[in-house]
């Protein structure tokens, strides 16, 4: 059933925590990237401008609990103020950040709150409780409001106390960022059209091999780049010299390969070099046929042929993890030709799922061009293994 979402519930008078994701990257006190604020507005407005008393509530960065010292060093440098004050740049209305996480100052500014008004409090992983989902935590917070409404997909797969505890103790629906994602995952991996390609790339099988499990059982075809290639070209007998090689995963690699049916496609060409560097000595090398002293830093030219061929009238198309060190120019031909490829597919959905390979998109200059580029990256890789995630099935039905 479909869950609920925030224009199911009466929310006007109302005091709603909202649970947003402002994880966003900084300088100093310099934000250098507002994109996971301006995700979030389309739910915050709303519940504005239908005059909601709206609590947020984010993490930012790491905390480490365990040293007293690296806690206070954390703490002051994950400080959500310079979140609090590009906030109140987007909105038209009262933007009040509280510096703390619990107590008499936070319960004032919420009392004091007037309708269409919002309240940022500091950071939920000042918590030590936050990541345990700590019951007596979760209470408290949500004692704060009357509604909980779920809008960062980025945490959805964690059951912190933000994130699943205070929905468990309040009436709870779905903010506009999520029900998108959830609705756009559901399409392209439980319901998709087929032709369904999967394209995996990316560091390590450990990383991702539960999602080409998954995948395999309901793609036509999953196409896999990246360093995690080099693993199954070892798993076939061939040669990858120095490049990246998960040992301990060459058996598993090989057992996917056997169960696959012909499903799975690898590189058939690699672009290698004698050093991880723009700078080294490079030349094309047959995927298991690289040099002892050589290592595969990006797919090859014939691979680029084989995936656009592999992709050619493709209906769904589901993409997670880059092809190659995308970061250095030199080595980034293939994740942008592939991108290219996906971009262009007449009619088809297309879903870019988080991570480096969404930063890879945007920063190949194709934000625009997908049918989705999922906010969250290791929800969506869980979303994609078909695990249930603890921020998402909190939330009631309609």
């Amino acid at each position: 059933m479909a869950k609920r979402t925030v224009k199911d519930l009466d929310v006007a008078g109302k005091r709603v925590i909202v649970r947003v994701d402002f994880n966003v990257p900084r300088k100093g006190d310099e934000i250098t990237n507002d994109n996971r604020i301006v995700q979030a507005l389309p739910t915050i407005n709303y519940l504005v401008e239908n005059k909601a008393k709206v609590i947020l509530m984010s993490h930012l960065g790491k905390v480490n609990h365990k040293d007293p010292e690296k806690t206070e060093a954390d703490k002051a440098k994950n400080n959500m103020a310079c979140v609090g004050k590009r906030l109140g740049e987007l909105v038209d209305t009262k933007v009040t950040f509280v510096p703390v996480t619990r107590g008499e100052e936070l319960e004032k500014a919420v009392a004091e709150m007037n309708d269409g008004e919002i309240v940022l409090m500091q950071n939920t992983r000042y918590e030590k409780g936050e990541s345990k989902n700590d019951p007596e935590l979760a209470k408290y917070w949500a004692s704060l409001g009357d509604l909980f409404v779920e809008d960062a997909f980025g945490s959805v797969h964690r059951a912190h106390a933000s994130t699943a505890g205070i929905p468990s103790l309040l009436p709870n629906a779905l903010g506009f960022l999520v029900e998108k994602e959830v609705s756009m995952l559901e399409k392209a991996v439980k319901t998709p059209e087929h032709p369904f390609v999967a394209i995996i790339g990316g560091a390590k099988v450990s990383d991702k091999i539960a999602v080409v499990d998954n995948l395999l059982k309901i793609a036509d075809k999953v196409l896999i780049g990246g360093g995690m290639a080099y693993t199954f070209m070892v798993a076939q007998g061939g040669k990858v010299g120095t490049s990246l090689l998960e040992e301990d995963k060459v058996e598993l690699a090989k057992e996917y390969l056997a169960k696959a049916g012909g499903k799975l496609v690898l590189p058939v060409d690699n672009v290698c070099a004698d050093a991880f560097s723009e700078e080294a000595n490079k030349m094309v090398c047959k995927s298991g046929e690289i040099p002892d002293d050589y290592m595969g830093l990006d797919i090859g030219p014939e691979t680029i042929e084989l995936f656009k061929k592999e992709l050619a009238g493709a209906k769904t198309v589901v993409w997670n993890g880059p092809m190659g060190v995308f970061e250095m120019p030199t080595y980034a031909k293939g994740t942008l030709e592939v991108c290219t490829a996906i971009s262009e597919l007449p009619g088809a959905m297309t879903v870019i799922g988080g991570g480096d390979s969404a930063a890879a998109a945007i920063q190949l200059g194709f934000k625009e061009k997908f049918s989705h580029i999922s906010t969250g990256g290791g929800a969506s890789l869980e979303f994609m293994e078909g695990k249930e995630l603890p921020g998402i099935a909190v939330i009631g039905d309609k």
